[in-house]
């Protein structure tokens, strides 16, 4: 259940493990230092996790986790890079719409992880990131090294894409300052906020008594509901349209929400579109979501756009675009459309993340999961029932899919049609993320955890740590947490995998490796065809061969179980068998799925990068 006060999902955020690291606190354990105050901030507030990489800058902090609160609540996850650490953080957020904590060394450490912060922020995903600097006392320093870690306005690095940051100068002020960060990234639209720790402030001796704030008192604060106004004239315009479409973007993981939103949709008759961007969020094969869940526009989605009369953008990302993309650039929107967001509150001038401005005839500023039961009992009143209506459209005639290819090595389509037979045939498998290019149509939500959605700012390399984040949240919860990345995702963020094995996160994971950055010769082959030049060179600098890359080496190398040289859809559908074996036993699995981007029915035919060289 979606708990608007603090972002919970029941029965996830609730999950705890122990493990060899678990310690109690101390017998002599006093709060003494002032990082022993900002520990206590940190239990009191039940942040669960701190995902670290360790650093001097906040040595002081990190005696407190360990000799204060004795390694639990929040318990330290070891990363082996800071990007990773923000990562988990936000496949965390993605289950549990509640903030993780992260901690950052000095400036070094917060520079490594900015492209992570960014795709934190894009992804709309509520973290806590302490940081260190310092000492700022100059006379404190240590020579040369506390010289070059320390910076005189440190939160400048990511202000333009965190929610908020502050630098405290006392205990009492740090105090404040981490309950305000916690508060502010856990109050919808959702973000990263930034606490920046002077050293030598950790390392003072208290003084004086700390008052605690009492936390019951600074609760995140709770979503804008939809002024009664906008709700019935949204109402009107939807029950008198001859054919009401609803774009469902970004919301929440609550299955109460989600079956509002089937609610909504039955109540209207309404065609329903969703996005694979954000997580699942509506049943994709019920018979209102006329077309699969798309990443980017489809000509089927293009001709249900032109044809609706009134649209519900529910948080869709990048309405503008979706317009211009189904309906041509010049052409004017006809459709009456009405736009529930509160995303408009975190837009500023130095990121472009708030895509273009759409047409709009009636703004609703709240969030759409604050709107969709207001406006089914207003939708229902004018209708003077509580039945579901007739389908205003021709309902979906879902297609068989096919099978993969028995023979040959895998292209991308037979990769997924094997996993959409397993997640079938399994059940209750979370999938964490998938690789550029997946067909949109292999996929079936039934539920909210089914999908969690992309990483927000296509930064690549944050596949693996998001899992793992995901992983985490899923944990002790029945669920099977999955995950198909790209190989180039993966020799980017492979060592993430060191920490889930540390940690003891079971994780299945497929790497979709043909050898190739193959997004980018999609692109090169478009400017071949452009400019007349040899469509044929589009793979030079582009491909991860001689030497191709042992993934499963790596993987195996941090404590990992798994297999390579997986070809056959045959072959994989029997690894995904003893994958899944393993994870249920605890472990981490990761297959290397060789597929050929030469298949039948793959874009880029005649070129195998999944070649044995």
């Amino acid at each position: 259940m979606s708990n608007a006060a603090d972002g919970r999902i029941e029965g996830v955020a609730s999950a705890r493990f122990d493990d060899k690291d678990q310690l109690e606190r101390p017998s002599n354990a006093e709060l003494g230092w002032t990082s022993d105050a900002m520990a206590e901030m940190l239990r009191r507030l039940d942040v669960r996790y701190i995902a670290l990489t360790p650093g001097a800058s906040y040595r002081g902090l990190h005696d407190s986790l360990v000799n204060y609160l004795g390694n639990r609540d929040p318990k330290m996850m070891v990363c082996l890079h800071e990007e990773h650490a923000v990562g988990i953080a936000q496949g965390y957020a993605k289950v549990t719409e509640r903030p993780m904590a992260v901690a950052l060394h000095s400036n070094v450490g917060l520079l490594h992880a900015t492209m992570a912060i960014f795709n934190a922020w894009c992804g709309r995903a509520p973290m806590l990131i302490l940081g260190a600097t310092g000492p700022g006392d100059a006379e404190e320093r240590r020579p040369w090294i506390d010289w070059i870690h320390t910076a005189k306005d440190q939160g400048a690095l990511i202000r333009n894409y965190t929610k908020w940051d502050d630098e405290p100068r006392s205990a009492g002020a740090s105090v404040e300052s981490i309950t305000r960060a916690y508060q502010i990234a856990a109050t919808q639209p959702y973000g990263p906020t930034y606490v920046c720790l002077d050293v030598g402030l950790q390392e003072t001796k208290l003084d004086k008594a700390i008052n605690f704030p009492d936390v019951e008192r600074f609760k995140p604060g709770v979503p804008p509901a939809p002024a009664q106004d906008a709700v019935e004239d949204a109402a009107r315009l939807l029950v008198n349209a001859k054919k009401p479409l609803i774009l469902m973007g970004r919301m929440s993981r609550s299955m109460d929400d989600w079956n509002a939103r089937i609610a909504l949709a039955e109540a209207l008759g309404a065609a329903v579109m969703t996005d694979t961007k954000p997580g699942a969020v509506f049943p994709t094969e019920h018979p209102l979501h006329l077309i699969e869940p798309r990443f980017r526009p489809s000509p089927a989605a293009a001709d249900i756009t032109k044809e609706a009369d009134v649209i519900l953008s529910l948080d869709w990302m990048d309405l503008r675009g979706w317009f211009v993309q189904t309906l041509g650039r010049d052409t004017d929107v006809k459709s009456k459309v009405i736009h529930c967001t509160v995303d408009d509150y975190l837009h500023n001038g130095w990121s472009m993340d708030y895509f273009g401005l759409p047409p709009v005839d009636l703004k609703i500023l709240s969030t759409p999961d604050q709107l969709l039961r207001p406006l089914t009992e207003a939708v229902r009143r004018l209708r003077g029932t509580s039945d579901k209506a007739q389908p205003k459209w021709p309902v979906r005639n879902v297609k068989p899919l096919g099978k993969p290819r028995a023979e040959g090595m895998m292209g991308l389509r037979d990769l997924a049609l094997v996993v959409r037979e397993f997640c079938d045939r399994t059940g209750e498998v979370t999938i964490t993320g998938f690789a550029l290019g997946w067909p949109s149509d292999t996929v079936n939500f039934t539920h909210p955890l089914d999908y969690v959605g992309f990483d927000g700012g296509g930064g690549v390399g944050s596949g693996p740590s998001n899992a793992i984040g995901t992983a985490l949240a899923i944990k002790g919860t029945g669920r099977l947490p999955l995950s198909i990345v790209g190989d180039g995702d993966f020799a980017m963020g492979c060592n993430a995998i060191w920490t889930a094995v540390h940690m003891g996160i079971p994780l299945l994971m497929v790497i979709a490796n043909n050898r190739v950055y193959y997004n980018d010769v999609a692109h090169q082959e478009r400017m071949a065809v452009v400019r007349g030049r040899p469509v044929e060179n589009k793979f030079v600098g582009q491909e991860m061969v001689n030497p191709a890359i042992d993934l499963i080496a790596i993987a195996k190398a941090q404590g990992a179980q798994g297999e390579a040289g997986v070809e056959t859809s045959g072959e994989l559908a029997a690894a995904l068998v003893r994958g899944e074996k393993a994870v249920r036993a605890g472990a981490v699995y990761i297959i290397e799925a060789r597929i050929d981007v030469g298949a039948p029915g793959e874009r880029g035919q005649g070129h195998t990068s999944g070649r044995k060289d």
